[in-house]
């Protein structure tokens, strides 16, 4: 009997895949319909998705217990389910968080068995490198990437031609390519997501870039806390191996490609090209002064080509729909797509692949659905520790390259958090702050000293003590950090309280001025008190506060000790009578 439907279940709950299975063989269907395991629909917003095909219908926060009734439904959409009238990747159909999505990088995600080559050669997979190795020759290679307009996405956007370029001009006897992995900003997971999704995009496109650059090793360089991501890659390796994909004269052509998997250790600073470069030697992890830069002399004194996860999964797609296609997609100076890791106050969080040019508010409100509670939004931070906060004024921006980088901040890897008006800017801060400074290599001064330093100051104005002078420290130090740190990490770490300085100087100053903390978010700046003319004497407030300091008795008003107050906002969470206020 031919096969009529196909279920793509994403696979962090094998309890749903087996109920499913079960379910489908009950009614005699597995005959008819093809269940398949996948990674990263992208809407992380629900912890169960299934999206079945021909119908292109997708369920989502679904439990074992219903699969059964969705099946005897014939997958009707009900309410489980939103109709997504979508094609496969390009995502403009109703579902508003796929709406304004063109997905690329993401192509594969969430409509394939990532760990099965033949699912991968099914949608055109090792097509490109295979009319590269048959038909083009280096120079036509380097000449469509440099068609495409594609930059990396790790973070400088330097053009990913160029790089290839300069490796194949220079005269070795080995070049590698290297695929950075080393993923470590809070809130962001694109690469991961990627390597757990489709880790043949990657593979095939360090192949490519291998050939461009005249490379025949390669090595994915990820951190060790992606267990799930090096199993994969792994796999994936293994099997390209043995079809004749990767290894020793590929499809007969006579070039040869090894890759083989290096682990970091979890080091944020090993994000960086030449701290990566040491770890993979086997060395400490920290960067060295520039020139000779990588692509000229890099791993062992080879010349070496380092591009991120997300800019190799790019390159397939380019040479499969040609580089003048891509580079219609995007602004003029800063094409294709770019994925974010939609975190923060937002409805509807996940992995977003939008064009570049699509302002910072069709993301937060028309793909993530707006702000949780109906909050009014405060800023969007972008780039992670070595980003900037953007203010609710600049929403309406396109994001570029240069865009960003004129507010203030960096595309960075891709994170993106949203904030709301419960968040403090110089808690935000502190958070990025403490990030850096525990991740700093401690190799040069500025970086080292500095980000204590600017540490030491904004705990300082968090807990009251602030005066006026430590605003100009906070400035002058964030300089002396910028100009004058070895790597890009202490170049950029400061990013946060220059950018939230910028856009947020009165709260700062309130901070100072008035020991007021106007998100209520710094504890030795808040003061709960009891309106004795709206408390109702319910005691729930009392029930409810960790360590007993408000008294009262029953239907009459109540009090807080604030010599014992530990200022956890029980009280004001639990109050039904809004007769807690905070000062």
């Amino acid at each position: 009997m031919p096969m009529t439907r196909t279920i793509f279940i994403s696979d962090n709950d094998p309890v749903l895949h087996d109920a499913l299975v079960t379910a489908l063989r009950d009614r005699n269907l597995q005959e008819t319909t093809r269940v398949r395991k996948t990674s990263i629909f992208g809407l992380s917003t629900y912890s169960s998705l299934m999206k079945v095909f021909p119908e292109n219908v997708m369920f989502a926060n679904f439990a074992a217990s219903d699969i059964a009734d969705m099946v005897d439904s014939d997958f009707a959409p009900n309410k489980f389910s939103y109709k997504d009238e979508t094609l496969p990747f390009v995502g403009t159909g109703p579902v508003p968080f796929y709406h304004k999505q063109y997905r690329i990088v993401l192509r594969n995600c969430g409509v394939i068995n990532p760990e099965s080559i033949e699912d991968y050669i099914g949608r055109q997979g090792y097509k490109a490198l295979a009319k590269i190795l048959s038909s083009m020759s280096q120079e036509q290679v380097i000449e469509e990437m440099k068609a495409s307009g594609l930059r990396g996405r790790g973070g400088a956007g330097f053009p990913t031609w160029m790089k290839w370029n300069f490796s194949r001009q220079v005269e070795a006897a080995e070049k590698c390519i290297v695929c950075n992995a080393d993923e470590g900003d809070p809130g962001a997971y694109m690469d991961r997501a990627v390597l757990e999704g489709d880790p043949h995009s990657v593979l095939e496109g360090m192949a490519i870039a291998g050939f461009a650059a005249g490379a025949q090793r390669g090595y994915v360089y990820c951190r060790a806390e992606y267990p799930l991501a090096i199993e994969r890659v792994e796999r994936a390796i293994s099997d390209a191996e043995k079809a004749g994909l990767l290894g020793d004269n590929i499809l007969g052509t006579g070039f040869s490609f090894h890759i083989e998997l290096r682990l970091g250790a979890g080091a944020f600073v090993c994000g960086e090209e030449t701290a990566l470069i040491a770890s993979i030697e086997g060395n400490r992890g920290m960067p060295r002064p520039r020139p000779p830069f990588p692509a000229v002399k890099g791993l062992w004194g080879m010349p070496t080509v380092i591009n991120n996860v997300e800019t190799l999964a790019n390159v397939p797609y380019i040479f499969l729909k040609g580089g003048a296609h891509y580079a219609k997609i995007g602004t003029e100076k800063s094409k294709g797509t770019k994925v974010f890791a939609l975190t923060g106050k937002v409805k509807h969080s996940g992995l977003v692949e939008v064009p570049m040019g699509t302002t910072l508010r069709e993301i937060v409100y028309d793909v993530g659905g707006g702000i949780l509670k109906n909050r009014k939004i405060k800023a969007v931070q972008t780039g992670g520790p070595s980003g900037g906060v953007i203010a609710e004024q600049y929403l309406d921006t396109p994001i570029s390259y240069e865009s960003l980088s004129e507010l203030g901040s960096i595309m960075g890897s891709g994170g993106m958090i949203v904030m709301d008006e419960t968040d403090c800017v110089v808690d935000i801060s502190k958070f990025y702050l403490q990030f850096t400074v525990d991740e700093s290599c401690g190799k040069c001064s500025p970086c080292r000293i500095g980000g204590v330093q600017l540490l030491s100051l904004l705990n300082k104005i968090s807990r009251g003590e602030g005066e006026n002078e430590d605003i100009a420290k906070l400035k002058q130090i964030s300089k002396a950090m910028q100009v004058a740190s070895l790597c890009g990490l202490g170049q950029t770490s400061s990013n946060p309280v220059v950018s939230t300085l910028r856009y947020f100087a009165d709260e700062y100053a309130a901070h100072v001025d008035h020991k007021k903390c106007p998100a209520g978010k710094c504890r030795a700046l808040i003061k709960f008190m009891i309106d004795p003319e709206k408390c109702r004497g319910c005691g729930l407030c009392a029930r409810r506060c960790p360590v007993k300091c408000i008294t009262g008795e029953s239907k009459k008003p109540h009090v807080i000790d604030q010599s014992q107050c530990i200022k956890c906002g029980e009280c004001f969470s639990a109050c039904k009578f809004k007769s807690v206020t905070r000062d």
